[in-house]
């Protein structure tokens, strides 16, 4: 067995350090015939610096075989698969991968692929389309947890002004967890700088809970 098949092999080995030392490796010296096997790596890989490392070593190849490889990915793999996938494709950047950010995939039932999505989107988002892309995330303000929200309105912000007009209606919402979610994105766009303690702070008061309990 030659010394690129060990490496290959050592992608499925037990141990993380040596899975991730034979993505480095990978990446170190590209060759298109590792492809398949990286991106099959990244739909069951549960050591997340490893996932990295993979993501990684996939960037170092040619954005044409890589491409089509996490599409698939995308469209038909699993929670896991879908959402390393589209983190590739936002390190990427090749525009040829906008068309797999649906509608349906930014409200994906999963956070993991949705918020995978959301940041994808903002980074493979045609110059003049995103007012569009603005209302598409919208549609998921007041969904899930901090971390997920904090996600979407990291998402928004990267849109940057475009987003106020959406942020205001939805920050007159009836929906108290929508209201508290766009009224804290709104603090966040006004000022980044102030981190998400400004935005945790706005999403409590809007939504009248007492922090100082529990």
């Amino acid at each position: 067995m030659n010394s690129m098949n060990l490496v290959g092999g050592a992608l499925q080995h037990s141990n993380p350090s040596a899975r991730l030392r034979a993505a480095l490796d990978i990446g170190t010296t590209p060759d298109p015939q590792f492809l398949d096997a990286l991106v099959q790596r990244c739909a069951v890989e549960p050591d997340f610096q490893v996932r990295e490392m993979l993501t990684w070593a996939l960037i170092r190849h040619p954005a044409s075989l890589t491409v089509p490889r996490l599409i698939d990915q995308v469209r038909s793999g699993g929670a896991l698969a879908r959402s390393q996938a589209l983190h590739t494709l936002s390190k990427i950047e090749d525009p040829s991968a906008r068309p797999v950010i649906t509608e349906d995939l930014i409200s994906d039932p999963d956070d993991e692929v949705a918020r995978s999505a959301w940041r994808a989107a903002v980074v493979l988002v045609p110059i003049g389309s995103e007012g569009q892309l603005a209302a598409m995330l919208g549609t998921q303000l007041g969904r899930g947890g901090y971390d997920v929200q904090r996600s979407l309105s990291r998402a928004l912000v990267a849109l940057g002004s475009v987003i106020e007009p959406m942020v205001r209606r939805a920050a007159s919402s009836t929906n108290d967890s929508i209201r508290a979610h766009a009224l804290a994105t709104e603090a966040l766009l006004r000022d980044p700088d102030a981190g998400f303690a400004v935005f945790e702070a706005k999403r409590i008061d809007a939504l009248g809970v007492d922090d100082t309990t529990g």
